[in-house]
C-alpha cells in the first residue's frame, strides 16, 4: 500500500493569477484540494494549469477542473484533469510523469503493422475470424436455450452438445491449424513475429475466452509454461464459462505438444526405473535426485508409490518461481499424507543465472545420481543451454545419469503454440541437442522420444571413475 503524501505545495493558475492550495493524493486520476487564503470557487471551475513541487522538483500539469464535494477531512473537493489526463500515482509515488493518452503514442505504428502482413495470411485470418464468430454465436445461442434448467440437467445437455457438435468444431480447428502450417514453413523469423502479432490482435476475442490460451498469452507470472499452465495440461478437462469457451480451452491441451507434456511425466519415471535397473546403487545408499525447473512435480506421485520409495529417494527440487515451489511442497505434503511417511526433499529457489554464475556449484548443491529437467531447455538459447548442461553434468556423480527434454523441430504443435498461444520455444534437432555436450567428450549420450514424437530427451551417462 502506498502512503499518502502530505503537504503538497501547489498553485492553480487562472487568468495569470497564482492561487495557493493544499492538496494530497486522492486516486490515480484525482487530487483532494482545499483553497488557502480564504479563496472559494464554485463546482466546475476550470483552471489553466497546476504547479506542484514533487520530491524537490517543480512540475507543471495542464488544464484542470474543481469538483466540489462534501468536506473530506478538511478538503473541499477534488481536482481532475480534462485535457491531458495524468497518472498521479506514478507521479507522486514513482516520480514518473505518465499521461493516460500515452497509450496512443504508438498507435500509428501498430495500425501500420498490417501493411507488412501478406495478403494470403490476411485472407486466412479473416476467414478464420468469421468462422469462429459464427460458431461462437451458435454455441452461445444453444447455451441460452437450456440456461434455466436445473444444474444437473444443464450439465448433461452441455455434455451432449460437446460430444456431438463440439467434436465437429474441434475437427474444424484441426483442419484450420493444418492449413496454417503452409504459412508457417515459408516465413522468416521476423515475419513470424509480425504475423503472430497480427493474428492474435484479430482473434483475441476468441483466444482470450479460453482459460488456457488466455493464460499463455497474458503470462501472469511473466513467462510461458508456468506451473498453473502445466496443471491445466495435466488435468486435460473442459474449463470455461460457456460451451464455446470450454471447447477453445480443451482443443490446445489435446494437441500433440500438450500430450507430450503429459507423456513426459511418465517418461521420466520410466527413465529413473531403468537407471536403477541397469546401474543399481547400494541398498544402503539413497538415490539423490535433482529436478531442474521442477514446477509442480506431479511426476513424484508416479515415482513415490510406497513408504519404501520415500526412504530410498532424496529429492532436490529447484525452480526460480516461488509459486511453483509452493505447489511442489503441496504435492509432497499430499504424498506424505497418503503414504503416512516423510519424504526427503530440499527446495531450492534458484535460477539459471545463479547456476551459471556460481563457480563451485558442486560444493553448494552437492552431487546427484539422477538429474532431470523436462521443460527448461525449450527456453534456453544455444549458448545458455550449453552452459547449463555443462554445469549439470558436473553435478552428476560418476555412474550417474541426466535426462533433459527439448521439443523437436518436427513438433506438429509448433505454429499453433506460437500464433495462438504466444508460446515460443527453442526447437532443436537431435544433432543440435547432442552438440550441447560437445565439451564433455567422456559423456555417453543418446536421444530418445516420448510417445507423440514431439519431444525428445537427451540421456547423458557419466562414466564411473
Amino acid at each position: 500500500m502506498y502512503q499518502e503524501p502530505i503537504n503538497i505545495k501547489a498553485h492553480l493558475i487562472s487568468e495569470g493569477e497564482r492561487i495557493p492550495i493544499d492538496s494530497k493524493y486522492a486516486s490515480k486520476y484525482s487530487l483532494l484540494i482545499r483553497f488557502l487564503n480564504g479563496k472559494h470557487f464554485s463546482h466546475g471551475t476550470e483552471f489553466a494549469k497546476l504547479l506542484i513541487q514533487n520530491k524537490g522538483e517543480n512540475v507543471e500539469l495542464g488544464p484542470c477542473r474543481f469538483l466540489s464535494e462534501t468536506d473530506i477531512n478538511g478538503y473541499t473537493g477534488r481536482l481532475i484533469f480534462f485535457n491531458e489526463v495524468y497518472d498521479l500515482e506514478s507521479l507522486l509515488f514513482k516520480n514518473k510523469l505518465v499521461k493516460l493518452q500515452n497509450a496512443f503514442l504508438n498507435l500509428p505504428l501498430v495500425l501500420a503493422h498490417k501493411n507488412d502482413i501478406k495478403q494470403s495470411f490476411k485472407n486466412y485470418t479473416a476467414n478464420l475470424s468469421y468462422d469462429l464468430s459464427v460458431y461462437k454465436n451458435v454455441f452461445d445461442r444453444l447455451d441460452s436455450e437450456y440456461q434455466e434448467e436445473p444444474e444437473n440437467v444443464k450439465n448433461e445437455v452441455q455434455a451432449a452438445i460437446i460430444e456431438t457438435e463440439g467434436k465437429k468444431f474441434m475437427r474444424y480447428l484441426d483442419d484450420k491449424i493444418e492449413e496454417f502450417n503452409y504459412f508457417g514453413d515459408d516465413f522468416s523469423e521476423d515475419e513470424h513475429k509480425r504475423h503472430g502479432f497480427y493474428f492474435r490482435k484479430q482473434l483475441w476475442n476468441y483466444i482470450s475466452i479460453s482459460p488456457f490460451m488466455a493464460r499463455t498469452n497474458l503470462k501472469p507470472r511473466g513467462y510461458a509454461g508456468d506451473s498453473e499452465m502445466m496443471r491445466m495440461i495435466y488435468l486435460n478437462d473442459y474449463q470455461g464459462d460457456s460451451t464455446f469457451a470450454k471447447l477453445m480451452h480443451k482443443h490446445p491441451i489435446e494437441h500433440p505438444a500438450a500430450q507430450a507434456v503429459r507423456s513426459r511425466r511418465y517418461f521420466i519415471t520410466e527413465a529413473l526405473r531403468n537407471f536403477e535397473k541397469y546401474d543399481p546403487i547400494s541398498p544402503n545408499e539413497n538415490i539423490k535426485i535433482l529436478s531442474v525447473a521442477c514446477g509442480p512435480v506431479f511426476e513424484m506421485m508416479d515415482i513415490l508409490l510406497s513408504p519404501e520409495d520415500c526412504k530410498r529417494y532424496h529429492f532436490t527440487l529447484l525452480d526460480q518461481d516461488r509459486e511453483a515451489l509452493l505447489e511442489a511442497t503441496q504435492v509432497v505434503d499430499k504424498i506424505e499424507k497418503q503414504l503416512e511417511t516423510k519424504i526427503c526433499a530440499v527446495f531450492l529457489n534458484e535460477s539459471v543465472r545463479t547456476m551459471l554464475a556460481t563457480p563451485q556449484l558442486k560444493k553448494k548443491w552437492g552431487q546427484f545420481n539422477f538429474i532431470y529437467s523436462m521443460g527448461l531447455f525449450d527456453y534456453l538459447t544455444p549458448p545458455v543451454a550449453t552452459g547449463v548442461i555443462e554445469k549439470l553434468y558436473q553435478l552428476l556423480k560418476p555412474g550417474g545419469e541426466m535426462v533433459v527434454g527439448n521439443f523437436h523441430v518436427s513438433n506438429p504443435s509448433k505454429w499453433y503454440m506460437e500464433y495462438w498461444l504466444d508460446w515460443v520455444l527453442y526447437h532443436r534437432t537431435e544433432a543440435e541437442f547432442i552438440n550441447l555436450l560437445k565439451d564433455s567428450p567422456s559423456a555417453k549420450v543418446s536421444v530418445s522420444f516420448e510417445n507423440t514424437g514431439s519431444q525428445m530427451f537427451l540421456h547423458v551417462k557419466k562414466p564411473r571413475e
